[in-house]
């Protein structure tokens, strides 16, 4: 990424917030080649929009100005994001794609259910899109609702190229009323080069944790818990070699946020009038940003989550990672409100306003204090006897840890000897019944965790021995708001276990008939993320059979959330009875959480199961799936 000539130092504020007339083409000396090559300035906050069953992209390098950096970007069609694409179920779309650049591209449909070779995965399902060339994806619409599109080559996607596509109902009834309809598309931005961002992760992993603690914390748990438990709270940190903020890899100290590609100071505006009610369609487009939404004062219903219907839910604010989409209807009761969506890491946030008329702004709000990871994002529910030097810790997150051992969490410097490491990714549980299973163990998902062997490397710096099942936690930063004075009392926080698929979306009811078991393994001192301790480069592919029912149980041995994508199936989210909740294609995996879904191959060929944070995926956390 070529910079342009260093431009006057921006206040944190500014660059937090970017240029109110960020985006545009920097029309200045030096980049007429850009002009000529685009024909246009880069569009921003309002993507054209494309329809019919043919449409043609074109992808290309432009300039861009979010923050007072003019910097290389890529575009599609000229605007970031790139054009909607509104589509029919039930046609077969030709969609055309020239790649301009001269470097490689590629277009991946995410969430989409087609045939493996239109998936746009270069490596898996096809080589990709060669500089000059066009490459022409043809498949039908199988499904409705609200996705997106986005690059699958290095970090393209992180320096623009992402749009909105939509999927209009094939009978053209909308199960979901509206009066008006606004597509809110979050993504982050960074004048860095990609790579550079990444080079640093790799040899400073918490190099963009602004958030680290320090004296004056130390000082607030002094006056909170006593001298001698904040003592014990810092130690115990310490002594596991980990950090409690480490929230986001990547934080405002070197990502703007942006909403329909305008920046926080652009504010991006959505239109209605008084009395109507709007739908929002929010995508997570974002590289590496966890997102927490709402509109103060105005209640949100959940209608649609990942492009599939769930039964309606109210909710104050809700949580998404990259690659998850959720559809709100709200009703406005003032003449503006603002749409606000803070990092989880809370170093920034991207807003926009729904107004009745141009300029109009409502109170933006600050960002919410950085809370600190807590017990169950690291052991989960692990709880035994006679640890009471963990008494600074009680206060948290609301749970009693003056019981928990700390040493049940597996470091490299434990002996191992005495466990069992034959239990290794995919085994069978089918042979495994206990007297307390049900008459057909695979009825409900496994609870007996199995660490993969290869877990037991350098690669790793974390087990978890008895992760949590619960799917109504809304994570850390979100949990009882209300009662810490930072929500009005009755705040609702949407959670995994609120969403309920209507009736007919889940339509395969069979018991599974095996299990797959992976972990989410990772060092952050190393930056490197992997599936059972393996990364990418040497790992095997997971094997599932088209038309068989699978179980899937995801394992959070990490501090981190991850946002999980298996690309070319349904991912239908169940809960620790076996209860079928929600379809998704993207599940966010909490710290220490163990999550399980059902799913059926129904396209055979090789198809892409990551992380949907970019640089994790590029760290390692990636595998194929053959299916055949």
């Amino acid at each position: 990424m070529t910079d342009s000539a260093p431009l006057p130092q921006l206040n944190r504020r500014r660059f937090v917030q970017g240029l109110a007339s960020g985006g545009m083409l920097a029309l200045v000396p030096g980049l007429s080649y850009a002009a000529s090559r685009n024909q246009q300035q880069t569009q921003h906050g309002s993507a054209a929009v494309l329809t019919g069953k043919t449409i043609d992209l074109v992808i290309d390098e432009t300039f861009v100005n979010f923050t007072g950096n003019v910097r290389r970007a890529t575009s599609i069609n000229g605007s970031i994001p790139a054009p909607t694409l509104r589509l029919r179920e039930g046609d077969t779309v030709t969609i055309r794609v020239t790649n301009r650049m001269s470097v490689p591209t590629s277009i991946h449909w995410h969430g989409i259910i087609l045939p493996h070779d239109m998936d746009g995965v270069p490596g898996l399902s096809y080589r990709g899109i060669a500089p000059g060339d066009t490459f022409v994806y043809r498949f039908p619409l199988k499904q409705s609702g609200t996705y997106w599109y986005h690059s699958h080559t290095g970090f393209q996607e992180m320096t623009g190229m992402y749009g909105a596509l939509i999927i209009e109902p094939k009978d053209g009834a909308h199960h979901i009323h509206a009066d008006r309809s606004h597509i809110v598309q979050l993504s982050d931005w960074t004048d860095d080069d990609p790579m550079a961002v990444f080079a640093r992760l790799k040899t400073q992993s918490d190099g963009y944790n602004f958030n680290q603690p320090a004296m004056a914390q130390f000082f607030d748990d002094i006056s909170a818990l006593g001298f001698t438990s904040a003592l014990q709270k810092r130690r115990m940190w310490n002594q596991m070699r980990m950090n409690p903020t480490d929230l986001a890899d990547v934080s405002a100290s070197v990502l703007t946020y942006l909403m329909n590609g305008t920046t926080p100071a652009g504010n991006w505006t959505g239109l209605f009038k008084r009395g109507e009610s709007v739908r929002l369609q929010f995508i997570n487009a974002a590289s590496n940003s966890f997102y927490d939404v709402r509109i103060p004062g105005v209640k949100m219903m959940v209608v649609q989550a990942d492009g599939q219907a769930v039964e309606p839910v109210m909710v104050d604010e809700f949580r998404f990672g990259p690659g998850e989409t959720y559809d709100v209807i709200v009703k406005p009761t003032a003449d503006a409100h603002t749409i606000f969506a803070q990092s989880m890491d809370r170093s920034g946030f991207a807003r926009g306003t729904l107004a009745v008329q141009e300029g109009l702004t409502a109170e933006v709000p600050a960002t919410d204090p950085v809370e600190w990871l807590g017990m169950q994002d690291m052991m989960g529910t692990m709880q035994h006897a006679d640890h009471a030097d963990m008494a600074g810790m009680n206060t948290m997150d609301g749970m009693d840890h003056s019981a928990m051992n700390h040493d049940a969490i597996n470091h490299d410097t434990m002996n191992h000897g005495a466990m069992n490491h034959d239990a290794m990714s995919g085994m069978d549980h089918s042979q495994h019944p206990s007297a307390d299973m049900p008459l057909n163990p695979l009825a409900k998902p496994s609870q007996n965790v199995r660490h993969a062997s290869s877990e037991y490397s350098a690669s790793v710096d974390m087990r978890v021995d008895t992760p949590r099942t619960n799917l109504d936690d809304p994570g850390v930063g979100l949990r009882n708001l209300s009662e810490k004075g930072l929500r009005p009392k009755g705040h609702k926080v949407l959670t995994h276990a609120d969403l309920k698929s209507r009736q007919g979306v889940l339509d395969d009811r069979r018991v599974p008939v095996r299990e797959i078991e992976l972990h989410l393994t990772g060092n952050m001192e190393r930056y490197s993320w992997s599936f059972d301790g393996v990364e990418f480069g040497d790992s095997t592919p997971v094997a599932m059979n088209k038309n068989e029912r699978v179980r899937v149980i995801l394992q959070n041995d990490t501090m981190m959330t991850h946002p999980m994508h298996l690309h070319g199936m349904w991912s239908d989210l169940e809960n620790a009875d076996g209860e079928l909740l929600a379809r998704r294609h993207t599940i966010q995996v909490q710290p220490a959480q163990r999550i399980s879904f059902l799913t059926t191959p129904d396209e055979v060929g090789r198809w892409a199961w990551h992380c949907h944070l970019a640089f994790h995926m590029d760290a390692g956390m990636f595998r194929e799936v053959v299916v055949a």
